[in-house]
């Protein structure tokens, strides 16, 4: 069964692809198209950060990855390096996990 399961993904995937390649170019020059393409990778990476930030299994849970997130933020904001970004949100966050602040 799950053979079945990733033979079917991996012909899904390339038959994506392909399409990709076959669509004519004037269907993908559309403003709707071009806003749509622009936004997809946005909302995608907004709900992987929410997921991973806020969830626990099946649970909403509040801990230590926040204060992280929000360290991540400041740093972008402040226009830090993306490596500076994830090692000071690690850093924050492991600190706090060490210190009990937050589970």
């Amino acid at each position: 069964m799950i053979w079945a399961t990733v033979l079917i993904g991996s012909a899904t995937c390339f038959l994506l692809k392909l399409a990709g390649y076959v669509v004519p170019e004037h269907w993908l020059e559309a403003p709707a198209v071009r806003r749509a393409t622009a936004l997809i990778p946005v909302a995608l990476l907004a709900a992987l950060v929410g997921i991973w930030t806020f969830t626990t299994q099946s649970e909403v849970t509040v801990d230590a990855r926040l204060l992280g997130l929000a360290t991540a933020v400041v740093a972008l904001l402040l226009r830090a390096p993306f490596l500076v970004v994830i090692v000071s949100a690690a850093a924050v966050t492991a600190i706090a996990r060490a210190m009990g602040w937050l589970p």
